[in-house]
């Protein structure tokens, strides 16, 4: 079921990284989910073979299952209370149902289903203190219910499925992501909502589309956008002390909204090759972790000044050399040449030709931490300091699908599509 690594590897070089704890193996399906049981040594995970699996450390150092319940359709999601030993489990067929888990961790008893979608529950949350049930679902629908009496709130339509919330505890903020790569803010109340804003920031990076929604879009590019999915966002986290909430995106990227700021600020962060498929803050050290379908976990630093990405400027010619681009006919036929492709420096947003745009550099400032494209003038201009990099990368052996942070022990679960969780030991990175 699960495998200790030997304690020899542990103490092997000097090179600061995530040290492998533990490999817990055996669901035969995918794991949807899985978290850390807060001061014990314990996982919870759901999987699609419609088992919610209660792990516990052995004393041969191996993880076996205390409990193994079957829900009456597949387990998508879970939240834990460790206070109330509280436990809320999302299912295919829209049902939440809670659970209170014994002492000894090793029996269920269910209290309550809520009847809340009509199509698979992507993401469940339980707060305590409003002694209430968030959650989402593929219905497009986000549902607030009261934990005493199993009411429903309010619920509130979104323009595409939704895969992920957040909330902030004391501001009663609650942040869903959505499908067309888009974040509704709603400020719950009494027994209703106001709607606050909608985020836009995540686009089609394979087609290099600036990920600018304000702008008009390309002629059904919305329409292509949500047949593929790809600026999709699959996760959500909130720092609450600088309030700033993080959005993980299948366009690869990470985008930092400064809440507080009440300014419309956002940062980019772009360093995975692949989606972007779980986040984890931690507070105490101000650094953001990163899963990706790329089997890379990234650690940002988020103590420093980072700089908003330029918008990309639009132009027909080449506004160092004045060559036309490709669709500008008119000053091909007078200047007698064949137009050229837009390229655009990431440094200052202009948009030129391959010729005035060929250097690559990173722009940790920016957060880009691998090479992209820019202009000759700012690949002089960028100092070798400001390409000092703000983030690190680690190779997890496997394609992360959701990640949970015990910060206080600083150990990371990470969950792959290999069907194996992993507990790491971040003592090291988490500085």
């Amino acid at each position: 079921m699960a495998a200790e690594i030997n304690p020899e590897e542990r103490r092997q070089g000097n090179v600061r990284k995530p040290i492998l704890l533990n490999k817990i193996e055996g669901c035969p399906d995918t794991i949807n989910e899985a978290i850390i049981i807060p001061r014990e040594d314990g996982v919870i995970s759901v999987s699609d073979d419609k088992t919610l699996r209660v792990w516990l450390k052995r004393d041969s150092g191996q993880y076996w299952p205390s409990i193994c319940h079957s829900m009456s359709s597949e387990a998508s999601c879970v939240n834990y209370n460790p206070e109330t030993r509280r436990l809320f489990v999302g299912q295919d067929n829209g049902t939440i149902s809670e659970f209170e888990i014994t002492e000894d961790y090793n029996r269920l008893i269910h209290r309550r289903d809520y009847i809340a979608h009509q199509s698979r529950v992507t993401s469940v949350k339980f707060c305590l203190s409003w002694e209430s049930v968030l959650s989402c679902g593929k219905d497009k629908y986000f549902m607030w219910h009261c934990s005493e009496t199993g009411r429903r709130f309010c619920g509130y339509q979104a323009n595409a499925m939704c895969l992920c919330l957040e909330y902030d505890e004391q501001s009663k903020y609650v942040f869903i992501g959505d499908y067309s790569g888009q974040v509704a803010v709603l400020k719950l109340k009494d027994s209703s909502f106001d709607f606050i804003v909608t985020l836009k920031g995540h686009a089609v990076s394979f087609l290099n589309f600036r990920r600018d929604l304000s702008k008009t879009p390309a002629p059904g590019l919305s329409a292509l956008r949500l047949l593929i999915g790809l600026g999709s966002i699959r996760c959500l986290s909130w720092d609450p002390d600088k309030q700033l909430l993080f959005s993980g995106s299948f366009d690869q990227s990470v985008i930092v909204w400064d809440i507080g700021g009440r300014k419309g600020t956002a940062f980019e962060l772009q360093g995975h090759k692949d989606k972007v498929q779980g986040l984890a803050h931690s507070k105490s050290t101000r650094q953001l972790l990163s899963g990706s379908d790329d089997c890379v976990l990234g650690i940002w630093d988020m103590d420093i000044q980072r700089l908003e990405t330029p918008d990309w400027i639009e132009s027909d010619v080449c506004q160092k050399c004045d060559s036309p681009f490709f669709w500008n006919f008119r000053k091909m036929w007078s200047d007698r040449k064949v137009g050229i492709r837009q390229h655009h420096c990431r440094n200052c947003g202009k948009a030129l030709c391959n010729n005035c745009c060929s250097k690559l550099s990173t722009i940790p400032n920016m957060g880009y931490e691998y090479e992209v494209r820019v202009c000759d003038s700012c690949f002089e201009a960028i100092t070798p300091e400001e390409k000092a990099p703000h983030a690190t990368f680690h190779d997890m052996k496997h394609s992360i699908v959701h990640m949970h942070l015990d910060e206080t022990r600083k150990i990371l679960l990470t969950t792959g599509k290999d069907r194996v969780m992993k507990l790491w030991d971040m003592s090291l990175v988490l500085h």
